[in-house]
């Protein structure tokens, strides 16, 4: 083997380690991972939202999860939190969960080497000052995971997971209706749901699809004998 051809192969194996992590995001392999997944305990389904804190939006889920008696996860954008601390704040002191969802609203498999790292431990430093409490989990933007990512999110402390069912609810057509039943394929025990609690990245207005669909949702796990609560309460393996 010449030099060259050993330095692109060198090469074209290291390009591999670092987007082959980006698979989990295909929901065929995310099932044979079922902690990375969000599979958890069978009576039990995570609620998650992405991409706030919004102080339009945000606390309209607030009021409504109060109103039901329940508690989430939030992942948060650290450029979000920046902005709006007391917004994220009052999502701590309302009992749920901050998780970290990267400082922008990236790929990570498309950002320079070294980014994802640095603004992970960023946003995990934020998380832990507005808060007042370390962060325990980690999702991609998009749901896509880089090697460096992998390797950050251990470095931070962080335990990346994903989703078993989402709502859609990013979509300038979604509705109530259509929120319940994208999820409800995957409405089981164990599940882990992404919904958004804000527009910062979706359609403008989606997020009324998933605030409307909320209190059917929690009900509809609670007439199945199924409690409703954050990662933490998840019992993931």
């Amino acid at each position: 083997m010449t030099r060259a051809a050993a330095v692109a192969l060198g090469l074209g194996g290291a390009a591999l380690l670092h987007v082959g992590p980006g698979v989990t995001w295909i929901p065929a392999v995310r099932r044979l991972l079922p902690a990375l997944s969000g599979r958890g305990a069978p009576g039990h389904v995570a609620l998650t939202f992405d991409d706030g804190p919004d102080p339009r939006t945000t606390p309209l889920f607030l009021d409504a999860l109060d109103r039901l008696g329940c508690r989430a996860t939030f992942f948060m954008l650290g450029e979000m939190l920046e902005l709006h601390p007391g917004t994220g704040r009052r999502v701590a002191e309302a009992g749920h969960e901050v998780a970290v969802h990267g400082w922008r609203h990236d790929y990570t498999l498309r950002t320079p080497p070294g980014r994802v790292s640095a603004e992970m431990a960023r946003t995990a430093r934020l998380v832990r000052a507005v808060t007042g409490a370390r962060p325990a989990w980690y999702r991609p933007p998009y749901g896509v995971l880089s090697a460096e990512a992998l390797v950050a999110a251990r470095w931070n402390g962080l335990r990346p997971v994903l989703w078993t069912a989402w709502g859609k609810d990013w979509t300038p057509r979604a509705t109530p209706e259509s929120v319940l039943a994208t999820l409800a394929p995957g409405l089981r025990g164990g599940a882990t749901l992404l919904l958004h609690d804000t527009d910062h990245t979706s359609a403008p207005g989606s997020w009324r699809a998933a605030l409307g669909a909320l209190g059917q949702l929690v009900d509809h796990c609670r007439s199945a004998g199924l409690r409703v609560g954050p990662l933490a309460e998840h019992g993931i393996g």
